[in-house]
């Protein structure tokens, strides 16, 4: 196989279907790539096409995005890390590089803390990861509480009429206009799986990391805020955080070869 190759393979994982891509070189060591929410495997093709000199890279959708089955029932971080922790044993992988982006570091937080898991993962890069409490505005909690005000009266209803109630309200442009941008895009598994995945904190799992783990954040990442890179790095023993100028939440786009360089450098 030649390190620009790509070829689209299926993964089953339980009932479901797990789209993914490989490029680069058969022989060489494994990197996995996670993307974030609402994204998918082509967004971060680019940076795997770069990254395929010096390793084998894996991308899948997520399940519930790109050409992925959705979930049966809503799924939490743990479920996920369980399909990601499945995915590398049926490679037979000795050891895997992990590379992951938005969401895609909630997953890596939750494999690297276990210890089962630990000894399958060697070096790990997080750009704009999530996962870590969030400082609030006034804004958002002005927003919590309105939802809260107008969901109170919805609970005085027969149980009966309620879930049809709520899902009225939820439809209304009022309602619509308290949510997030990703949240209203979503419906049934997957809105539920997207409030049990962002309400979960993960600096429980820091503590926990052995790994090496490199912090690439884009100065100007308003979606993960530098501030929480910079919570990852004092919590993760072997952690180093280096911040990309003039980049945003997705640094690998909007520095690409800045970035690729500094990825090539930690991974060799």
């Amino acid at each position: 196989m030649t390190a620009d190759m790509e070829t689209v393979k299926i993964y089953h994982y339980q009932s479901l279907s797990v789209s993914y891509t490989r490029t680069g070189m058969e022989n060489d060591k494994p990197l996995l790539i996670l993307h974030g929410w609402g994204s998918n495997k082509q967004v971060m093709a680019p940076l795997a096409k770069q990254l395929s000199d010096i390793r084998d890279c894996y991308i899948p959708d997520l399940p519930g995005f790109g050409n992925s089955s959705v979930p049966n029932d809503p799924w939490n971080v743990d479920d996920y890390a369980d399909m990601v922790e499945q995915f590398i044993q049926d490679q037979e992988f000795e050891t895997v590089d992990l590379l992951v982006h938005s969401f895609g570091g909630r997953i890596a937080l939750k494999l690297c803390a276990r210890a089962d898991c630990q000894d399958h993962i060697d070096k790990v890069l997080i750009t704009g990861g999530a996962g870590m409490k969030p400082k609030r505005s006034l804004g958002f909690y002005l927003k919590k509480y309105t939802a809260k005000t107008l969901k109170a009266p919805f609970y005085l209803l027969p149980k009966s009429w309620r879930s049809n109630a709520l899902e009225w309200l939820r439809e209304t442009a009022l309602w619509k206009a308290l949510g997030s941008s990703d949240y209203s895009k979503l419906s049934g598994v997957m809105r539920e799986t997207f409030v049990q995945t962002v309400t979960e904190y993960l600096e429980p799992t820091l503590p926990n990391i052995p790994h090496e783990v490199l912090l690439l954040w884009g100065r100007d990442d308003n979606a993960a805020p530098l501030y929480q890179a910079e919570r990852m790095e004092q919590g993760i023993e072997n952690a180093a955080l280096v911040v990309i100028d003039h980049a945003g939440h997705y640094a690998f786009l909007d520095r690409p070869s800045h970035f690729t360089s500094i990825a090539k450098a930690f991974f060799k």
